[in-house]
């Protein structure tokens, strides 16, 4: 048996300072990089700290990425839980010590932002205690250390603590054994492939060896360090990236090699649901789902599950890569919308998407996407925003059209941006004018009033149909 480095999963609530506290610790400049502050995928990091080698699993604070934090808690010998001075606790820091109690491991805690004016360190250990973490010298046994990220004070001193904790652990590794592992990134690269970020557990990785989880299988064909510089041997604790998987694996999964392969039942990752045949437009609301990478498509997908709708929302489509006009095709078959984060759309589809008026939100912020969508929602749901029913239609030139109707529910605001509707259908937009009621100009017109509207829309309005204003 040979001794190996910790490996520590940073966990904590969004914006309480994970991504700079190892920005700090690595002296680059990740955290600036990221969209919206937050870090939005698994990264792993080595560094060395006074002769000692440590392994820093960088976790997403946003609620979307439970799933992605378990994993990281899974993975990890210990856990610092970084709880910010001037916010204490807050529900993804109650999430994470959930995770880490679950799991049994090691957790430091490190009280963040001590040089905020407003920080409160008492407070911060009061709230901790409330939800059952007990501090040393607050009636508890769990180790803490105030630090700065942005400025490093105690920064070195809670590295200390780090390094004593995993001696403590005695860990160490089998070099003889067939290698295991875990898999902490997974996403597919439009020129290179499957791309998988992997962390060894057990053995010594080697460039050559056939390779397996649950879900996928291949040949590490090439094996780069954390750097990304190509080496021939990985050794525990230490991550890396592989090509040569065949299909992505799951993040989360456990890898083997060698005869180990043998022993999987090995299937496919359930990414891709197909739904399509069974989907009617007027009864539910399809989704194309498209993210980076494995991690973040499941964390889309449950954002997309949870949120309230009166109709069900179906993910017809899940999978990993950018937009392309097969996607459009097959939103445009079930009636659904795409729904990508942080990827992009091919120049091709973008126009197939536009010609034949397929709806696709995109972000690159978790929070961002998932507000778009419950806007998406609400506009389909024709009870809960500003619409009028359609009683009359009196003409017009070109794209312009003078309407006559009744405000089902206001306001309905002069100027105002709608979505047409016919027949429980969305199949067009459109713009206000003019808006007049009692024959005279208004701005706005309320709830059970009669309305004469000039209005610009693309197509064609009709008595019964319905303005739903965005």
């Amino acid at each position: 048996m040979e001794k190996r480095p910790p490996v520590i999963a940073v966990m904590g609530h969004v914006d309480h300072g994970k991504t700079t506290l190892l920005d700090y610790i690595r002296k680059t400049t990740i955290a600036e990089k990221e969209a919206g502050g937050i870090t939005q995928s698994i990264g792993a990091y080595e560094i060395t700290h006074k002769g000692s080698k440590i392994t820093f699993i960088d976790t997403p604070g946003h609620e979307a990425f439970s799933k992605m934090r378990e994993h990281s808690a899974r993975i990890a010998d210990l856990a610092i839980l970084v709880v910010a001075a001037d916010d204490g606790v807050k529900p993804q820091t109650q999430n994470a010590l959930e995770y880490i109690k679950k799991e049994n491991i090691t957790c430091i805690v490190a009280i963040n932002k001590i040089d905020k004016p407003n920080a409160n360190i008492e407070k911060t250990k009061s709230d901790l205690a409330a939800i059952g973490l007990y501090l040393e010298g607050f009636g508890g046994d769990v180790s803490w250390h105030p630090i700065s990220a942005k400025t490093g004070e105690g920064v070195n001193d809670l590295l200390d603590l780090v390094i004593l904790a995993s001696e403590m652990q005695d860990l160490s590794y089998d070099p003889s054994v067939s290698p295991t592992g875990v898999v902490i990134t997974s996403k597919l690269d439009p020129r290179r492939g499957g791309i998988v970020g992997v962390i060894v557990k057990n053995g010594t990785l080697s460039q050559g060896e056939l390779i397996a989880t649950k879900s996928a299988k291949g040949k590490v064909k090439i094996l780069n360090d954390f750097l990304g510089k190509p080496t021939k041997l990985l050794v525990p604790s230490a991550p890396a990236l592989i090509l040569g998987f065949e299909t992505l694996p799951e993040v989360g999964e456990q890898f083997v090699c060698g005869n180990e392969i043998k022993k999987l039942h090995i299937g496919t990752a359930s990414v891709q649901t197909g739904l399509g045949k069974n989907i009617k437009e007027e009864a539910t609301i399809s989704l194309v789902v498209k993210a980076d990478e494995v991690g973040s498509l499941e964390a889309v997908k449950g954002i997309a599950e949870r949120i309230p709708s009166d109709r069900p929302i179906i993910i017809a489509s899940a999978s990993v890569g950018d937009i392309y006009e097969t996607d459009i095709k097959f939103a445009q078959s079930t009636h659904g919308i795409i729904l990508g984060f942080k990827v992009k759309v091919d120049k091709a589809a973008l126009n197939m998407a536009r010609n034949e008026k397929v709806t696709m939100i995109q972000s690159d912020i978790i929070y961002e996407l998932e507000k778009e969508l419950i806007e998406y929602i609400k506009r389909r749901n024709p009870k809960e925003m500003p619409s009028i029913e359609i009683l009359g239609v009196f003409g017009g030139k070109g794209k312009e059209r003078i309407i006559g109707g009744k405000v089902i529910l206001g306001p309905v605001k002069n100027q105002g941006v709608f979505d047409l509707w016919r027949g429980g259908k969305l199949i067009g937009s459109g713009k206000i004018l003019n808006l007049q009621s009692g024959r005279k100009d208004v701005t706005s017109a309320e709830t059970g009033i009669e309305a004469g509207l000039l209005v610009e829309s693309d197509i064609e309005i009709r008595i019964s149909d319905t303005l739903i204003f965005i």
